[in-house]
């Protein structure tokens, strides 16, 4: 697997799940025996769930099968969505987090633990212990959502659905030389 080829994927996928009502997250390539396995990493602002990654997984693999990006070799899709443990590295990510507890580790080697406010194209707001620190994105070297079994929240509801640390995947094996595929959902 070469850079070039998940630059081709990425340019090939990015409208396509554009299109879906999602965003590309990230794309990896692996070796899987004598296939490969392509996964394919989404989200949006109001979440994706089953039925929008069985979505993506559909519209990807009709942008893909008529491709030579892959080349011959038999591929798995795997469509999945970011789990807690992914660090926040763009504004729509501490968009997506509001409300959840981070812990930040700076540039400046200090840790900040806080709950994520507003964010913008400059930064964020956190409540760190009931005071407002504003951080600048420049300023983060790393930072990723805590995981809150009694998380605060005004919807009980929302809480059950928001602390489920499983992702959503569709598996679909690929084979070029044959028309049939199989879906499994994990």
């Amino acid at each position: 697997m070469s850079t070039t080829t998940l630059d081709r994927l990425r340019e090939l996928l990015e409208p396509v799940v554009s299109t879906v009502g999602v965003d590309l997250e990230d794309l990896s390539l692996t070796p899987a025996g004598k296939r490969r396995v392509l996964r394919v990493m989404v989200a949006a602002d109001d979440g994706v769930d089953l039925d929008k990654v069985a979505e993506v997984s559909r519209a990807v693999s009709d942008v893909l099968d008529p491709s030579d990006v892959l080349g011959s070799l038999p591929y798995q899709l795997e469509v999945t969505t970011p789990g807690v443990d992914r660090p926040l590295t763009l504004e729509r990510h501490w968009r997506r987090a509001a409300d959840r507890l981070v812990q930040v580790q700076l540039h400046d080697g200090g840790t900040v633990t806080g709950r994520i406010g507003a964010s913008d194209a400059e930064g964020v707001e956190l409540d760190v212990e009931g005071k407002p620190r504003r951080l600048a994105y420049d300023e983060v070297a790393r930072a990723v959502v805590q995981v809150e079994f009694n998380r605060r929240n005004a919807d009980p509801a929302a809480t059950a659905e928001d602390d489920e640390d499983t992702e959503d995947t569709e598996v679909e094996d690929i084979d070029p030389d044959n028309d049939d595929t199989m879906d499994e959902e994990a």
